[in-house]
Formats: C-alpha cells, structure tokens, sequence
C-alpha cells in the first residue's frame, strides 16, 4: 500500500482473476465522513471508482439533499478487488483486504463512518446486523489500534429493488452528515457527542 493507494494485491486468487483493476477508495484524504461499501461492482471496476452506478447516483442524490457533493465524502469498499458475478465478498477475501481498510481508515481518521449494507456493517461491527432496523443507528467500533464511530445504512441498491427504503437510506444520510458535522446546516461542529 502506497498511503492511501493498493497498487498490487494478489492475496485472492479468484479477485485477481475477475478483477480488471484494485479499485481504490476516492474523496479526500481527511474527509470527516467515510462512507463503506463491500465490493466494487461491474462498473466500479471498469471506471475504477466505488459507487459509480446506479447505486451510486442514489448516493450523490442522498449527498445532495444532505447538502453535500460526492467530492466532500471518502467513498471506499471493504474489498478493493470485484468478486466473480458480483457475488457477496467471503469471510477470507474481507480478512485479506482488512488491513487496506484499516490502513486507510487510519490515514483518513474521519469523524464518522457509515457502513452501506449488511457486509460492511457485519464486517465492522462483527456480528449480525439487521441493516433495516438498525439503519441509523451510531455504534463505536474497534479497529486494529483504533476506535471509530460507525452509523449504519442500508445500500443504496435497496431503494432500487424496495422504494419504501429510499427515505430511510436518505435520513440516514442526512442523519450522519449532521452527526460529523458536515452538513450544510452545521457550523462545522461535529455533533458526536449529542447523539
């Protein structure tokens, strides 16, 4: 890992193989609100950038209502490699890009991190997580030598495939913008401790 930046991993046979490229996260180096999905998709990996498809225009349209464009946030994915048919990252390709993760985390040391889907937020919180009921939630989590505050969402792929998730996929944005105090209501005060 050159800083923020996996220039060579071969550590996932099968990631290698349907990989056309490691998709690495983008954003600033010191945003204040990471968001974390669990794989690069179809697109992702032809365009090199996380959420770059349908689901991530749902994303950019819940940044916007929160008063914030994607070039404000660090978007970055659990597993920088995009697994066979998009299918789920395994247990052992998630523990093989973990320290990416948290090396990134680390370098970045946001405010906030938001968990979108059951991966991600399964993968952080180390336990099964109900993303619909839990969405919103704020949990503190450990990793490696840190702690980090962790709001969990639902992805934005379920407002595609279930509308009635959409206004909870974008309350739960606007909700953690606020949270890290870079909404465009906020005075720059993250609100951590309020919640």
């Amino acid at each position: 890992m050159d800083g923020l930046v996996v220039r060579g991993c071969e550590r996932c046979p099968q990631l290698v193989e349907s990989r056309s490229r490691i998709v690495n996260g983008v954003g600033p180096e010191d945003a204040d609100l990471v968001f974390l999905g669990e794989a690069p998709g179809a697109n992702e990996d032809e365009r090199g950038e996380p959420f770059v498809g349908r689901s991530g225009s749902i994303l950019d349209d819940a940044l916007r209502d929160a008063g914030l464009d994607r070039t404000d946030v660090r978007i970055t994915n659990c597993v920088r490699c995009r697994p066979p048919d998009n299918r789920d990252p395994m247990r052992e390709e998630l523990a093989n890009c973990r320290g990416y993760l948290e090396r990134e985390l680390d370098l970045v040391d946001p405010a906030l991190v938001v968990t979108l889907g059951k991966v991600p937020s399964e993968h952080l919180l180390d336990r099964s997580v109900a993303v619909t009921k839990e969405a919103g939630d704020v949990v503190d989590v450990r990793l490696g030598e840190r702690s980090y505050r962790v709001v969990v969402s639902v992805h934005p792929a379920a407002t595609l495939y279930d509308g009635s998730q959409r206004e909870t996929f974008f309350e739960t944005i606007a909700h953690a913008a606020d949270l890290a105090g870079v909404s465009a209501s906020d005075s720059g005060q993250a609100n951590l401790g309020d919640f």
